[in-house]
C-alpha cells in the first residue's frame, strides 16, 4: 500500500532525513520509532508533502505521491492525526467531524455514527467547542476526524503524547478495534510495550537513517534495540 524508499530530506540546509525504507501492507499496523529528534515527524511530514523530500520515492497504491501537495496526497487516501491535534478550537465536536468528511473511495467505513460508537464521549460532547474539551478528547477528536475522510491508510503522530494512562488505553483499544477492522495504519509513540502488543512490524530511526525493523516478538525479544535506539 504505502512504500517509502531512500527518503531524504532537509530544513533549509540541515539535512534530517538521509535514508528512509519502509513499507506498509494492506491491513496492517506499523510503528515508527526512536528517540527525540531522530526525524520521525520530518518523515511524515515528507510522506504527507508537508515538506518536499530532497531524494528517495513515495509511493501510494502503486501511484507516486513524491512531491505531490498535501491535500493531493490526502485526497489518494491517507488520513492524518497530526501531532499536537490541531483540531478547529471555535467549532464544535459534530461541526469539527463534518468538516473534513470525505468519501473519496465508496462504500464510506466511516460515518458520524460509527465515530461516536468508537468514541462515545465524542457523542456526549458532540455540542462543545473544540477548546472545551480535555486533551484526550482532543487526542478522540483528532481520530476521528482524520476517520471521516475515509482514508485508506491512518498515521497517528506521537498518538497518547500527554495523555493520562486511563486515556492512553482508551487510545490503544481504539487502534485494536481499527486493526480487527483491517484498517492500515502507520503510528508514532513512544510507549514501546503497548504498540509491541498489537501492531505487525517496527521500523526504529536513528539520526534519519532505518536502523532496524522487524516484528513484535523480535522487538520483544531482542532487549538491545531498546537499550540501544529508545532510552533516553
Amino acid at each position: 500500500m504505502l512504500s517509502v524508499s531512500n527518503l531524504q530530506a532537509a530544513y533549509g540546509a540541515a539535512k534530517v532525513l538521509f535514508d528512509i525504507s519502509l513499507t506498509i501492507n494492506a491491513g496492517e499496523v506499523v510503528t515508527l520509532l526512536g528517540r527525540n529528534g531522530m526525524g520521525k515527524t520530518t518523515t511524515i511530514n515528507a510522506i504527507m508533502g508537508l515538506i518536499h523530500p530532497t531524494g528517495g520515492t513515495v509511493t501510494f497504491d502503486d501511484k507516486p505521491m513524491t512531491g505531490l501537495p498535501s491535500y493531493r496526497i490526502a485526497q489518494a487516501g491517507i488520513g492524518l492525526v497530526p501531532e499536537g491535534r490541531q483540531i478547529f478550537p471555535t467549532l464544535t465536536v459534530e461541526e469539527n467531524l463534518i468538516a473534513t468528511a470525505a468519501v473519496r473511495h465508496p462504500p464510506a467505513r466511516w460515518t458520524l455514527d460509527k465515530i461516536y460508537e468508537l468514541f462515545p464521549r465524542l457523542k456526549e460532547r458532540r455540542s462543545n467547542l473544540g477548546t472545551q474539551l480535555s486533551g484526550g478528547e482532543q487526542q478522540m477528536l483528532a481520530v476521528g476526524r482524520a476517520l471521516m475522510t475515509n482514508p485508506k491508510l491512518l498515521i497517528l503522530d506521537e498518538a497518547t503524547e500527554g495523555l493520562a494512562p486511563l486515556i492512553r488505553l482508551e487510545i490503544w483499544n481504539c487502534l485494536k478495534k481499527l486493526k480487527a477492522e483491517h484498517q492500515s495504519i502507520l503510528v508514532i509513540d513512544k510507549n514501546v510495550d503497548a504498540l509491541a502488543g498489537f501492531a505487525d512490524r517496527h521500523v526504529v530511526i536513528e539520526k534519519g537513517r532505518v536502523v532496524w525493523t522487524g516484528t513484535s516478538e523480535q522487538l520483544k525479544s531482542d532487549s538491545t534495540v531498546k537499550d540501544r535506539f529508545l532510552h533516553v
